[in-house]
């Protein structure tokens, strides 16, 4: 699922970066590009993969 997000925010981030388009001055390509990189790293390191050790 955080890899479908991360997916989601590079696409978006590249969408803003090919219009030029910005909003506001927190949402910008950088921090769409940030939050995508967080996104994979969390789904690399297993998070919310759906894997648990109760039985």
């Amino acid at each position: 699922m955080l890899a479908l997000a991360a997916a989601l925010l590079f696409v978006l981030a590249l969408i803003f970066q090919l219009a030029g388009v910005a909003v506001g001055s927190i949402v910008t390509v950088t921090t769409l590009a940030l939050a995508g990189l967080l996104a994979l790293a969390l789904h690399l390191a297993g998070v919310g993969a759906g894997w648990s050790l109760k039985k």
